[in-house]
């Protein structure tokens, strides 16, 4: 049985909007530096451009995978602090620690000896270099990196999304002079060209680390978690514990990361007016996506602390409020991107045969951010139930074996009967929207029969 009431959202979405607003601003920030990376690495040399493009798809692969499974602190410290068991937390944050201090290790390990990546594209040697050095710099700051994601995950826990947003949009206000500094030289400084943004970037996210930590460690909101009380050896149940629910959170991040990859080289095969109305297109896409993404990691967090307060009735009933509430956003944004695809399109100021392939795609966005809405609202109140492995099912068949491969079939007409609006580009997006209605349809199920197994057993709160 459904507990979502209506009258529930005048409480409900108060709440989610209280938390999702830090979070968008703070996601829309973090967007912000790699579209500055792009557009100040573009005026530098084209060679640079590609260079960074080879290596941001490198590395966004490997943070979004590791960083993933970092995140799954969020849902049980959100649930302990739900249960007021403020100690505990200080615990799992410590042990989190380490778990990240190894996956640093092993993406160091991989930025560094990234040369093996890269001769997979065949590209010049210059370029390869230019590539592999920016992968080398991101490496010092992937550590500082690992460590603020632990930092991010116990804020969003707590309800206290803000205090990292604020920590982001300082850091955004130094990429700018930072990457002039580094890119094109200054102060006794040589120009690096692309690796420029990778020092940048590393600078900042050290930073981020010593700030966020600072504060944590001097104000008196924090004392009762007890963080820094004593030292934790490592605690293999409790680092199990996270792996277990952390492994398939960040293998689902990786499946979104790498179908969207995918079907860009996929499209690439069409031509460059193909591929570059695709890219803008994608870049709104994403974009948009921070505002569902913003209400569902907001949603997990309230949706934790009420199942560690033993609530579990308005667990469900906060998970469908945000479902609707979300969905509707959504719905009004896919409209308004349709209605005024052409003055977006102008913002991007394409050449006009770009322009007059991108206009179709605009509709499969209008649709697209309604079965995203669904199916991000979902999977982040699936991770506040501490359910992970089956919705990496459900990513994987679904957005790789729908989404990709239906895209593939019909964008290339390779049964020799996709109609012709079906056909390239369309086809990938019509698949891929299609991919996350199903997605959408199956998480939903699934959170319905969890929420009823788990207020009909009402099993004690284990870490």
């Amino acid at each position: 049985m459904l507990h979502f009431r209506l009258s529930r959202l005048r409480e409900d979405v108060p709440a989610l909007l209280k938390l999702a607003g830090p979070l968008l601003i703070g996601q829309l920030a973090v967007i912000a530096f790699g579209v500055l990376d792009t557009a100040m690495t573009a005026r530098y040399s084209a060679e640079d451009l590609a260079a960074l493009a080879m290596a941001s798809a490198i590395f966004i692969s490997i943070y979004v995978g590791l960083t993933g499974v970092i995140s799954a602190l969020a849902p049980i410290a959100g649930q302990l602090f739900g249960a007021k068991r403020f100690d505990e937390i200080g615990e799992e944050v410590r042990q989190a620690t380490w778990l990240a201090f190894g996956l640093a290790i092993l993406g160091c390990i991989v930025l560094l000896n990234a040369d093996y990546l890269l001769t997979i594209s065949r590209v010049s040697a210059d370029i390869e270099a230019k590539a592999n050095l920016y992968l080398n710099i991101l490496a010092i700051g992937l550590p500082a990196s690992m460590g603020m994601r632990v930092l991010m995950a116990l804020h969003n826990a707590v309800s206290r999304p803000a205090v990292i947003t604020v920590v982001q949009l300082i850091g955004l206000a130094l990429k700018l002079p930072l990457n002039l500094l580094f890119i094109y030289g200054g102060l006794g400084i040589e120009g690096m060209g692309g690796p420029g943004c990778a020092v940048a970037t590393a600078i900042i996210s050290w930073f981020w680390l010593i700030i966020t930590l600072s504060f944590v460690v001097f104000d008196r909101f924090y004392q009762p978690f007890k963080i820094f009380s004593r030292f934790s050896a490592p605690d293999w149940h409790r680092i199990w514990t996270l792996l277990k629910l952390g492994t398939p959170i960040g293998f689902s991040y990786l499946i979104e990361v790498t179908s969207f990859t995918f079907m860009s080289l996929f499209i690439a095969r069409l031509g460059t007016t193909a591929l570059a109305g695709h890219q803008i297109v994608a870049n709104l896409g994403t974009v948009i996506y921070m505002v569902p993404l913003s209400l569902s990691i907001a949603t997990m967090t309230l949706v934790s602390q009420s199942i560690g307060a033993n609530k579990p009735e308005r667990a469900e009933e906060i998970g469908w409020s945000s479902v609707f509430f979300t969905t509707a956003l959504c719905i009004v944004i896919g409209i308004s991107v349709w209605v005024f695809r052409i003055q977006l399109l102008e913002l991007y100021d394409p050449p006009m045969e770009v322009k007059v392939f991108s206009i179709p795609l605009f509709l499969f966005i209008a649709f697209y951010q309604v079965f995203d809405a669904l199916q991000v609202a979902a999977a982040f109140i699936l991770r506040a139930y501490r359910v992970a492995f089956w919705p990496m099912v459900i990513y994987a068949g679904s957005l790789w074996g729908v989404g990709l491969g239906g895209g593939y079939l019909l964008g290339f007409d390779v049964l020799g009967n996709t109609p012709n609006f079906l056909q390239g580009a369309n086809g990938f997006w019509a698949a891929n929207s299609i991919s996350l209605g199903l997605a959408a349809c199956l998480l939903l199920y699934l959170f319905r029969k969890t929420a009823a197994r788990f207020e009909k057993t009402h099993p004690p709160l284990q870490v």
